[in-house]
């Protein structure tokens, strides 16, 4: 079992080295509408990426590009189709609150890309029995808007249940959560702890952003890949001992430091 490893294309002077080191595809963010009175005070990348984003990076990789759309609204259909006509193979809705905007965002899709959707509000991990009834191409859970739509501390789902109970709710589906970097690293949760509850919930994806981008200027790009990947061969041939260990490491990690969202970063454009 191998895991899909998507770059959050921030800086288009990585596109080709990330290419090479293996990364399988790239993500253009387009979501910003109301994220930054959403998130105020949390400590999240708020990215300001745009058509020409999605353009530049388009003529620089044939990789698959993934673009994060803005929430499901008016205007939702043209950014759909200025997305495609820009070359994006996949399209992410976020911030679902349940099956009728994600019926409308399938019929306009209408086949003609990949698509899937962001589990981040609890509205949406009550409706996810029905959701995943829906033909969809990719679920991601993200644990920040999560937090803040419930209120509670970032990595809680972790150890509650919720992204247990997710996983088995999109069973079939490629399902992630969280995002991996250099596995000596990884803060506030190590990076293998993440790595493990990633096999663990046998997650098919998950995202390079900010983390992964702060450790490949450290440990070099094509290092940084390899060392992920090496990790998570191994934590794909843990005993169950280990894979124990790891788990009880990780509720330990959660239980008794419980980790907020902290202070914002300001948005952030490449």
């Amino acid at each position: 079992m191998s895991i899909e490893l998507l770059l959050f294309a921030l800086d288009t002077a990585l596109v080709n080295p990330a290419e090479e080191a293996g990364v399988d595809g790239f993500v253009i963010d387009w979501e910003w509408r109301d994220k930054e009175v959403r998130q105020a005070g949390a400590n999240t990348q708020i990215n300001c990426q745009g058509p020409d984003d999605l353009r530049r990076v388009r003529s620089l990789t044939r990789k698959p590009i993934l673009c994060r759309l803005n929430a499901w609204g008016r205007g939702s259909r043209d950014e759909m189709s200025c997305a495609l006509a820009l070359g994006a193979d996949e399209l992410l809705l976020p911030m679902v609150q349940g099956p009728e905007e994600v019926h409308s965002f399938l019929d306009h899709a209408a086949g003609r890309c990949k698509a899937g959707i962001l589990v981040e509000q609890a509205a949406a991990v009550a409706h996810a029995r029905e959701l995943a009834g829906l033909p969809l191409d990719r679920v991601y859970v993200g644990l920040n808007d999560l937090a803040l739509s419930r209120r509670t501390d970032l990595f809680r789902p972790l150890v509650d249940g919720t992204l247990d109970e997710l996983a088995q709710a999109f069973h079939g589906v490629p399902f992630g959560f969280g995002g991996l970097t250099h596995p000596c690293s990884g803060d506030p949760i190590p990076s293998p702890l993440l790595l493990a509850e990633l096999v663990r919930l046998g997650c098919a994806f998950t995202f390079l952003r900010r983390s992964f981008m702060a450790d490949q200027a450290r440990f070099g790009l094509g290092a940084t890949m390899l060392a992920i990947r090496k990790a998570w061969d191994a934590a794909t041939r843990a005993s169950a001992e280990e894979r124990r260990s790891s788990r009880s490491t990780l509720v330990d990690l959660v239980e008794s430091r419980p980790i907020p969202i902290r202070i914002k970063e300001p948005c952030a454009r490449v």
